[in-house]
């Protein structure tokens, strides 16, 4: 009676746990396909940047290397300039798989050894975003010419633990380093601060 009672209660601990394991294994899943993979992104950046986007999959490929896949980015274009100080300003829409598209615009001032003016097309890959309002605020770092390939080059700015990968390609002449940072909210201003 003993040994009966123990098989059926050692098979409903096993099938529980089955379940259990599964359902883990499920929502492991799920939050994966809510983030991008390099070829998804390559295949928009090529659809967005067009003919100028020569350099983009290794850059791409280079970023995916450090910090891995991306549940989201913005696609837009922005303007800066800069004399010592500089500004910044942009537009764009933020795509995710799970929260739909918004549009979003970016500000923010820089201070360094800076000195020109470009106009560039920009994806930023969004990292560790968790809700669509954490995306508007200011993210922080170094500017300059982290990396480039083919006219193709890219920052890291931070907030938190959530990261934005600016990926730029455009015109113009500007040469320098700076520290500053960007300003994304929902709608357009000239206060870049």
């Amino acid at each position: 009676m003993f040994s009966r009672l123990f098989d059926r209660h050692l098979s409903r601990l096993f099938a529980a746990l089955l379940i259990m394991s599964s359902a883990i294994a499920f929502s492991a899943s799920a939050v994966r396909a809510q983030e991008y993979t390099a070829q998804e992104i390559v295949d928009s950046g090529h659809r967005f940047f067009g003919a100028t986007s020569g350099g983009l999959a290794t850059v791409i490929e280079k970023i995916f290397a450090s910090y891995g896949l991306p549940n989201g980015y913005i696609l837009g274009e922005e303007g800066s300039g800069a004399l010592i100080g500089g500004l910044t300003y942009g537009e764009g829409t933020l795509y995710t798989k799970n929260a739909g598209d918004h549009k979003v615009y970016w500000q923010g001032p820089s201070l360094g050894w800076d000195f020109g003016g470009q106009g560039s097309r920009n994806m930023m890959l969004v990292y560790n975003l968790d809700d669509v309002s954490s995306l508007y605020d200011r993210f922080g770092g170094v500017a300059g010419s982290a990396y480039v390939v083919a006219g193709v080059g890219f920052t890291v700015l931070k907030n938190g633990n959530m990261l934005l990968v600016p990926v730029r390609t455009g015109v113009g002449a500007r040469l320098g380093i700076n520290i500053g940072y960007l300003k994304l909210t929902q709608g357009p201003t000239w206060n870049p601060f």
